[in-house]
């Protein structure tokens, strides 16, 4: 929303910001087959402005994989902050089916699928928050909207692609380790992240 903060537990540095390195990318044949599984989607990028079929599958996506969490009792009016209330610039992707028969150029008007709130940002694009269909589990919807999120940026020629916080041991969070290369935030600055867990 319009808050910008950073954790400042006493003693603790356990959250770590997390930014993949998009220049140096390259995709893995699992995530050659997640782009496959969803090559049938359409992402298109317009204004932060919410709307009810977006809201209709937060609160699916929430009442189905965060039903104890902090955001699980949101309204149509939370929802609605949450994206138009921001001092940077802020967009939406929409991933929707793509109808047969539609041209390239042609706006897709098939089912919702996923939604991402993303900031676009001088050096590169910070994924705020995304939620998906939660019944579609084949396609790997998070994956992949991470992997649209990397492409869109090689596109733009930015160098980073930001993840938000990442705790080690984390069982929710390990997947962001995933995408290398990758730099951590830490004390001395970012610095590269290794698939073995060491730093340099």
């Amino acid at each position: 929303q319009n808050i910008a903060y950073r954790p400042a537990c006493e003693g603790c540095r356990a959250c770590v910001s997390v930014r993949i390195l998009a220049g140096e990318f390259s995709l893995s044949r699992n995530m050659r087959r997640v782009l496959a599984e969803n090559e049938d989607l359409v992402g298109t990028m317009g204004a932060a402005q919410p709307t009810t079929e977006q809201f209709v599958l937060f609160r699916k996506y929430l009442d189905d994989r965060h039903q104890r969490g902090g955001m699980s009792d949101m309204s149509a009016l939370d929802y609605a902050i949450m994206v138009e209330d921001t001092h940077v610039n802020t967009r939406l992707i929409e991933y929707r089916k793509r109808v047969p028969g539609a041209g390239i150029g042609d706006q897709p008007k098939g089912e919702l699928i996923a939604v991402a709130l993303t900031d676009l940002m001088s050096d590169g694009v910070s994924m705020v928050y995304s939620f998906f269909n939660p019944t579609m589990e084949r396609r790997s919807l998070g994956t992949f909207m991470i992997l649209d999120h990397i492409l869109r940026t090689q596109q733009l020629g930015l160098p980073h692609v930001y993840l938000g916080y990442w705790v080690k041991g984390s069982q929710k969070m390990h997947y962001k380790t995933r995408y290398q290369p990758q730099e951590h935030l830490t004390p001395r600055g970012w610095e590269r992240y290794a698939e073995d867990g060491s730093e340099g």
